[in-house]
């Protein structure tokens, strides 16, 4: 298990294949058990995340206990981005491929359903812009089981807009959104302490580190 605000991302030799792929043993786990606040999650929302680096793509998939019914949409898209993922159950992956606080960051979602939502966002002294055109190339792999989700992600090189090497260093936060109403649960990876549920916080982003 990876601790502390920096995850290794450990080069796979193929793509992963499926949930269940060996390669994703290969990958230490990064566990996502606290709000955005920082207060510790219960057990049933917890998330496992583990991320690799092939020739072609990043890859992170989540494994996700789920005590509550899943908050997803009945009639769901897969052609297309999903606008407004966020306010369903979901996963995500925040990526900046410069070292210092980013101003410039990717956003990539994936809900249990397999839909998808990808968008290059921009900090400016104004607040934040999306550029909701903007095509990665992402694909994604779902399951939901009994009492739990498992939810995975492919991000092309090209959407990123370069490739890392042995020892380069991005910036990046993992999220999972779950429930609905009052109760709906914000996790982060590393916390943003927003005074509200807020993940768009870049200077509270941790590191990936490709080996």
């Amino acid at each position: 298990m990876q601790t502390g605000n920096t995850i290794e991302v450990v080069r796979a030799g193929g793509e992963p294949r499926s949930l269940d792929d060996a390669a994703w043993e290969r990958a230490r786990a990064v566990m996502v058990v606290r709000y955005w606040s920082g207060e510790e999650a219960p057990a049933s929302r917890r998330a496992e995340a583990r991320v690799l680096w092939t020739e072609g793509a990043l890859c992170v998939r989540f494994a996700c206990r789920q005590g509550e019914p899943l908050v997803v949409s009945p009639a769901p898209r897969l052609d297309e981005k999903t606008v407004g993922l966020w306010d369903r159950d979901v996963c995500e992956i925040f990526v900046a491929t410069g070292a210092g606080v980013p101003a410039r960051y990717f956003e990539f979602e994936a809900a249990p359903t397999g839909e998808w939502l990808d968008l290059s966002v921009e900090k400016t002294a104004e607040g934040r812009e999306a550029d909701w055109d903007y095509r990665s190339g992402m694909t994604t792999a779902a399951r939901v089981g009994p009492d739990s989700i498992t939810v995975a992600m492919r991000i092309p090189w090209e959407g990123l807009g370069q490739r890392p090497k042995a020892g380069t260093r991005w910036r990046a936060n993992l999220f999972r959104c779950v429930g609905a109403g009052p109760s709906r649960g914000y996790l982060a990876w590393r916390p943003t302490y927003a005074p509200e549920p807020n993940f768009h916080v870049p200077e509270r982003f941790g590191w990936l580190r490709f080996v």
